[in-house]
């Protein structure tokens, strides 16, 4: 684990700290080799490659409505009552980001200009599986493409050795209003629905984190399919002053960290004492959870960096940009006005990252890699696109003719110049 003061830190210490998730590049060859099969195999190349990275024979490729009604009966009541309240939530919250279909203004006499806001087609979620269910991820890409008005949304997500998928998930993927899904995982997935094959159909956006092999198989599809922005294992960075709870604070980093042995979790504190406190937590804590060697495995290339002032660290954390910034200061508020830069933002000691993974209703699909310093998490806008409108009588073209005429013969379009004189 990396503890150091702030004012000490190299290069090579942020680079460390900020790229980890590059390690999708190092994969790009072999997900290549994947996505290249995929494309010329289609649904033999799915079954093959599930059998070598799932270890199962898929028999069919595609869960069929018997299997999602026998996950219904094997999910307990409270669970599936714990998802119905966490899938309010979230519908409640990215409702209220749905924009106005029309929406246009005159800017001057004759002279309307807008935009018109449409739901895409078709959209591919991926859920991972692997080492644990998501059905919040479930949830968390399904309701708001849904929200937002897509049509047709499609699940893949990793089978079992049985060649099943967990219940839990496939409850949330139906809840959500999933109208297909697939038991395939891994960049195979990903090449499937870009490219489409015999079962699975190609769809306009695949959104949803994964694996370093489903992010690179996420930004070689991308000249062929829109994509999220790459999400891969999770990230957070916990800003905290002498105010801070120790134990909180280490809970909240090993929260974060057993998802992933690559994980990253970095507490930024202006108190020694704190820094102090929270290493010793982090010794203590994963002893009694279920997921120890994960959480250990990635504690060690966890950091505690103590700054010489809030306004330090706040820098510091701006440089990392990280998926999920937590603010537990004794004025959160202030330092939430000062950043710049994070997927999601915890504020407040009462605000665990946990909370919006769940429940909260705020989106836990978000940017790693200092991808948020350029863009937003998972919300209802990236279900959507928006048209230029311009509405123009005679009289405001008449007003825009000359401008028009002007710039036009300045770049050399004389065919532009003939459509506006025409008309007069």
């Amino acid at each position: 684990m990396l503890y150091k003061k702030i004012s000490e830190l190299t290069q090579e210490d942020m680079e460390q700290m900020m790229m980890r998730e590059v390690e999708f590049f190092k994969v790009m060859d072999d997900v290549g080799v994947i996505i290249n099969q995929v494309k010329k195999e289609n649904d033999a190349a799915l079954k093959k490659f599930t059998k070598e990275f799932d270890g199962v024979m898929l028999r069919d490729i595609e869960v069929e409505d018997i299997e999602i009604e026998d996950a219904y009966e094997v999910v307990k009541p409270e669970l599936i009552e714990a998802m119905e309240n966490a899938a309010a939530n979230i519908a409640a919250y990215h409702g209220s980001q749905v924009e106005a279909g029309l929406t246009l203004t005159e800017v001057e006499p004759g002279l309307i200009l807008g935009y018109k806001v449409t739901p895409i087609a078709s959209v591919g979620a991926y859920v991972p599986g692997g080492t644990a269910a998501y059905p919040s991820t479930a949830l968390m890409t399904v309701i708001p493409a849904k929200v937002a008005g897509v049509t047709e949304v499609i699940v893949c997500t990793p089978p079992d050795k049985e060649g099943k998928i967990n219940p839990l998930t496939l409850v949330a993927a139906d809840m959500a209003g999933a109208d297909r899904i697939f038991k395939v995982g891994g960049a195979q997935a990903i090449a499937a629905m870009a490219f489409g094959t015999e079962t699975i159909p190609s769809v306009d956006k695949i959104v949803g984190p994964g694996s370093v092999y489903v992010t690179a198989a996420k930004m070689l599809v991308r000249n062929t399919v829109e994509i999220d922005f790459p999400a891969g294992p999770s990230e957070v960075v916990i800003l905290a002053d002498e105010t801070g709870d120790a134990g909180w604070i280490a809970a909240d980093m090993i929260a974060q960290v057993e998802h992933d042995p690559k994980a990253t979790a970095i507490l930024i504190t202006t108190s020694q004492q704190v820094a102090e406190k929270v290493m010793e937590e982090l010794e203590a804590q994963p002893k009694t959870l279920p997921r120890k060697d994960i959480i250990e495995k990635s504690l060690e290339h966890a950091a505690i960096l103590v700054a010489n002032h809030l306004d330090e660290g706040i820098v510091t954390s701006d440089r990392l940009a990280p998926e999920h910034l937590e603010i537990m200061v004794a004025d959160p508020l202030s330092v939430l006005e000062k950043i710049q830069h994070a997927g999601s933002i915890s504020v407040g000691k009462y605000a665990p990252a946990a909370a919006g993974d769940y429940a909260s209703g705020t989106n836990h699909v978000l940017p790693t890699g200092g991808y948020a310093r350029m863009v937003s998490g998972l919300n209802v806008g990236h279900f959507i696109k928006k048209s230029c409108v311009q509405i123009i009588n005679e009289f405001g073209l008449k007003n825009l003719k000359d401008t028009i005429i002007k710039l036009a013969n300045a770049e050399g379009f004389q065919g532009h110049v003939v459509s506006i004189e025409k008309r007069f």
